[in-house]
């Protein structure tokens, strides 16, 4: 009864390891909470992608809704986004951009070519806003309300459909 017991096991441990795995892949990869929701706008001294002279902080976030979205030029999707962007921007969403781990002539680059939606572009060579605001990839974008406080992220790329489902009722419900 023993013998039968122990060979039971590995077929027990193979079946719950398997369990685990198939629920994996059932999830969602591009989806996960940010525990930045609900924080402050982490602090940040930076200079701008236009002029490497102005520096800039999170006093910038404040006073007004702003979708802070985060970039690059070697960033495939980026480009993909760029017309939603600009279409945030005509409908009167404030955007500031974070140019990230890229050189400032790419970034400047990119802009020229693809359009530029941003109030101001955030210079962030190294990473470090990128890091504190936990990004692992570009795009993310974070929505900022008036009080630097984040309210909503959303990671990778804002297809199309985003804009008036997702991004825009976001948006709205923070201005009010």
């Amino acid at each position: 009864m023993r013998r039968r017991l122990l060979l039971l096991l590995p077929l027990l441990g193979f079946l719950v390891l398997g369990g685990f795995l198939y629920r994996g892949l059932s999830m969602d990869p591009s989806y996960r909470d940010s525990a930045m929701v609900a924080r402050d706008f982490p602090a940040f001294d930076l200079a701008t992608l236009a002029d490497p002279e102005r520096r800039v902080d999170a006093s910038l976030l404040e006073g007004e809704v702003t979708l802070v979205n985060v970039w690059g030029e070697w960033c495939p999707t980026c480009k993909q986004e760029m017309p939603q962007l600009l279409e945030l921007a005509e409908r009167g969403v404030r955007l500031v951009g974070v140019d990230y781990k890229d050189t400032r002539a790419k970034g400047r680059d990119f802009l020229e070519e693809f359009g530029d939606p941003f109030e101001i572009n955030i210079f962030d060579p190294e990473g470090s806003l990128g890091f504190d605001l936990g990004v692992y990839g570009a795009p993310e974008t974070f929505l900022v309300d008036a009080e630097g406080v984040i309210r909503y992220h959303h990671t990778g790329y804002i297809a199309p459909e985003d804009v008036s489902r997702v991004i825009m009722p976001e948006v709205e419900k923070w201005r009010e």
